[in-house]
This record gives C-alpha cells, sequence and structure tokens, in this order.
C-alpha cells in the first residue's frame, strides 16, 4: 500500500492539476472523442454497408472501447514521459521530496496514483460519450474504465522507468513515432489483428494494448469469458508490476547518493 509521502506527492500533483486540467482533457478526452466520431460515424457507416466485422458487430461499438482503452495509454505515457524526467532534472521535486524520509519507492507509488486518476477520470468522461453515441451493447461496459486503468499503468510504469535514465527528452519523440504509434495502429482497435500477417499477429498480442482492447470490447458487447479475462488482466498486470519494480530500481540509482 502506498505510504504517506505517496500520498502527499499525489496530492501535490493533484493541486498542480487543478491549474491546467482544461487543456489536458483537450489531448485526454476530446481528440479521443473527435476521433470516434470521425472514424464511427463515417468509415463506420461504410464498413457496415459492405462485409461488415465478423459476429455482424456494428463498426462504431466494436471501434469505441478500443478508442477508450488506447487513450488511456496514451495520457498514462504522457504523464510518464516529461513530467518525470523534469522532477529529476529541470525542477528537481524528486530531490526535495527525497531530502524528507521519502524513499524512490515512494516517487513511484504517488507518480502512479496521479496517473491512475488522470486515466481513471479520462476513461469515465469517454465512457460517458461512449453510451451517448450508443456504442455499447451490455451493462458490463462500466468495467472498461478499469481495464483502462490497467492498461494505462501498464504503460506508465516502464515509461516511467525509461524516463528516469533520460538525460535529454528527445527519446520520448522517438517512443511516440516508432512504438506508440505502430502499437496504436495495429493494437485491434481499427480492425481485427486476425488480418494482420501471422508475425506482425503475434507481435500485436505481445502488446498490453492489445489485451486491454481486447477485454474492453469483450465487455462493452457482453461477450467476457472467464478465462480470457483472467488471461487479460493477469497480462497486464505483469506489466505493471514489471514496470513498478524497474522505476524504483532505475530513481533508487539515479537519485540516490
Amino acid at each position: 500500500m502506498p505510504g504517506p509521502a505517496a500520498w502527499s506527492l499525489f496530492l501535490q500533483r493533484l493541486t498542480a492539476h487543478r491549474h491546467h486540467w482544461r487543456s489536458s482533457a483537450i489531448g485526454s478526452v476530446l481528440e479521443p472523442v473527435l476521433f470516434l466520431a470521425a472514424m464511427g460515424l463515417t468509415l463506420g457507416t461504410l464498413v457496415d454497408r459492405g462485409p461488415g466485422l465478423p459476429g455482424g458487430v456494428g463498426y462504431l461499438a466494436f471501434l469505441a472501447p478500443g478508442l477508450l482503452v488506447a487513450a488511456a495509454m496514451q495520457t498514462a505515457t504522457g504523464e510518464s514521459s516529461y513530467p518525470v524526467l523534469g522532477a529529476i532534472k529541470w525542477d528537481r521535486t524528486y530531490d526535495a521530496v527525497l531530502a524528507t524520509p521519502a524513499r524512490p519507492a515512494d516517487l513511484v507509488a504517488g507518480h502512479l496514483l496521479y496517473v491512475a486518476f488522470r486515466v481513471t477520470t479520462s476513461a469515465a468522461a469517454f465512457l460517458v460519450v461512449l453510451l451517448a453515441f450508443g456504442a455499447a451493447g451490455s451493462p458490463l461496459v462500466v468495467l472498461t474504465v478499469p481495464v483502462a486503468l490497467l492498461t494505462g499503468l501498464a504503460f506508465a510504469a516502464p515509461v516511467t522507468a525509461m524516463a528516469g535514465r533520460l538525460e535529454e527528452d528527445s527519446a520520448f519523440a522517438a517512443l511516440q513515432r516508432f512504438l506508440l504509434v505502430p502499437v496504436f495502429l495495429f493494437s485491434g482497435t481499427f480492425f481485427p489483428v486476425g488480418q494482420l500477417p501471422t508475425v506482425l499477429e503475434w507481435v500485436a498480442y505481445a502488446t498490453p494494448l492489445w489485451h486491454g482492447v481486447a477485454f474492453a470490447r469483450d465487455l462493452a458487447l457482453g461477450t467476457p469469458g472467464a478465462g480470457t479475462a483472467l488471461l487479460h488482466a493477469g497480462y497486464l498486470t505483469l506489466w505493471i508490476v514489471a514496470g513498478t519494480w524497474l522505476a524504483t530500481r532505475t530513481l533508487t540509482r539515479r537519485l540516490v547518493r
């Protein structure tokens, strides 16, 4: 469980967030919603007029839960890249915190608490829009928010570890361009990954985003299986645990002198 120091860091980040929440909402909520409207209501109409998707699922219902989870990935990685490097190198927030009895583990826990807040609130707002669009086929769609949380943390923890090793921010552009964008495009958000070449299909299965998208879609459509649900949740949890351990180890090596 997070200790008092972790909660204090979380509250500090939350206080800072109050001053720029409107701008952050544009990237974490408004942009995915516009994407949903553009893709689901225009391209989706053409898809539904054609052969359609397996099982007769409408394209909007297929797309919406995937976008919800993909937006969680973007929010979590955005909060775990520049802000973490800045807290280490530019404004020295982490050095100030470590001047107290806090430990690097508290830094990681407090940061991930804040990421959890950002992902959960953004996903909940997206869920309201999803329901307004009529893109939910089951009451289980409300559980897509916890799935988005797991997926976001599965990216936030290892990206925090990466940020803790950097001296310059140029690597974040490469991360976005060469990793996150391809993962987003080939995660099953827009089309079933079974349509990919076999090698790329198995690469997609290895990413946390595919598991989050598949899990959320099963819930939104009311077709979750107990075995697959446990597989998805366990895989995402494994990324969180491994990333948290690596982030703690990285910050300890860098900041504890």
